[in-house]
């Protein structure tokens, strides 16, 4: 996985990222959400910069598994702390644990795949349980 510095945009966007890729694939309506929260500003980059995030962890993933799409989206435990220890401020953390709430309602439910990922990011940054 692509490296990025610590609390910086990128490392946020990339914890969207792997949210929206939780069920195994990204679809129109997570897209177009993805846009209408205005996320690139709330992660304080440019659309085109998300979207390259967002295109480079397809990448990571891919390359992680020799191709092999169907168990890319499942990073180790190790591998996914390490990357959402990358951000330790705690109002990023917030805010980006909230987006991908967000993302992951995007399509109307909520995958056990989403319901993981995002229970696992809960408790790894100590945050409360999400309500309603």
């Amino acid at each position: 996985m692509r490296t990025y510095p610590l609390n910086s945009p990128e490392a946020a966007a990339r914890i969207a990222a792997l949210a929206m890729l939780a069920d195994g694939h990204v679809c129109r309506s997570e897209m177009v959400a993805l846009d209408a929260l205005q996320a690139s500003s709330h992660l304080q980059l440019t659309q085109p910069a998300l979207h390259g995030v967002l295109k480079g962890v397809s990448e990571d993933l891919l390359a992680s598994v020799g191709g092999d799409w169907s168990s890319a989206c499942r990073l180790d435990a190790p591998t996914f702390d390490a990357l959402l220890d990358e951000i330790s401020d705690p109002a990023l953390r917030v805010r980006t644990l909230a987006l991908c709430h967000q993302l992951a309602q995007a399509d109307a439910h909520c995958t056990p795949d989403e319901q993981i990922l995002l229970e696992h990011v809960r408790e790894r940054w100590s945050q409360p349980a999400q309500t309603a």
